[in-house]
């Protein structure tokens, strides 16, 4: 019984696919409406994840959300929601506000390495990283990955114009 239903199925299918042909045959050759192309930024890919909410509203008010869509490469150490909230209560709201907005930024951009760094690529080192808020960003991938203090919990979540690193903590940049 099951092969006779994968018999009719499979004429069906042939029979609709050689109907389509024939059909085609008689139409006026037309290009293909152009599809959007599906997006994959890291903004794209945080926001699919759900849990970098923090992260998009800081770097949408300090103005970074769009050079985060931009082609790249970056390598984003990216702080979860859980991650901001180890912050001492008021922190997040006070860099949120408007005359804020320089400070956050640099908070944010020493979480940016220019490039696309995947973990493969920093194995077994310890390094200090150029960021860019013109920082240096300390690695240690010797045993699991420590940047700046935090832990990276899930490496190399790639995105079309670079990777992001999760990390468990907020890196604050030097004074």
């Amino acid at each position: 019984m099951f092969r006779t239903v994968t018999h009719i199925a499979a004429a069906a299918l042939v029979s609709a696919a050689v109907g389509a042909c024939s059909t085609m045959s008689t139409m006026s050759p037309r290009p293909a409406p152009a599809q959007p192309m599906a997006s994959n930024t890291i903004v794209d890919v945080a926001a699919k994840a759900g849990t970098f909410k923090t992260l998009l509203a800081a770097a949408q008010a300090a103005g970074l959300a769009e050079t985060l869509k931009s082609p790249g490469p970056f390598t984003v150490f990216a702080p979860t929601d859980d991650a901001f909230a180890k912050l001492p209560k008021g922190t997040v709201e006070t860099l949120l506000k408007p005359e804020n907005k320089e400070q956050l930024a640099r908070i944010l951009k020493h979480h940016v390495v220019p490039g696309k760094v995947m973990s493969k690529d920093i194995a077994g080192k310890r390094l200090a990283a150029d960021t860019a808020a013109g920082t240096k960003l300390a690695i240690d991938a010797r045993r699991g990955v420590r940047v700046g203090g935090a832990h990276v919990t899930t490496a190399d979540v790639e995105a079309s114009n670079g990777v992001i690193h999760v990390v468990d903590r907020v890196i604050l940049p030097p004074r």
